[in-house]
């Protein structure tokens, strides 16, 4: 399954905690913050990720139990880096219990990351406006 199709099929079965966190983004548009879902990039699927302050945000079911998905996630984490990214982890179990917590911190992390020069950013995909 092509990357592009694996985030199509991801967008239709948000889990609950990643919904949650979704409406809680919307909201941040008000403030100027964009953000994307099941974002493809690269051979990766980002959870959320808001290309103009190169931060991607990413919702765990389980504290990295697995080593195999520990090291995919660390793969992405680099992968990202090297693209100016900054990743923010939340565990699902906190977006469930503090929203509230978990937006703030997306927020200052979106404050202390200000966008890059206008040639550097993404240019937006198709259907997502001018």
């Amino acid at each position: 399954m092509s990357t592009i199709a694996h985030a199509r099929a991801l967008r239709r079965a948000l889990t609950p905690p990643e919904a949650r966190l979704w409406v809680a983004l919307r909201r941040l548009r008000e403030d100027g913050f964009h953000f994307r879902r099941q974002v493809p990039f690269r051979n990766y699927v980002l959870d959320f990720a808001c290309h103009t302050h190169r931060i991607a945000v990413e919702v765990d079911g389980s504290q990295h139990g697995e080593p195999e998905r520990a090291r995919h996630d660390a793969n992405r984490d680099a992968v990202l880096a090297q693209e100016g990214y900054r990743t923010l982890r939340f565990a699902a179990s906190d977006v469930l219990v503090n929203l509230e917590g978990v937006v703030a911190a997306i927020r200052r992390a979106l404050e202390e990351n200000p966008p890059p020069p206008v040639a550097a950013r993404h240019p937006p995909h198709k259907g997502e406006g001018k």
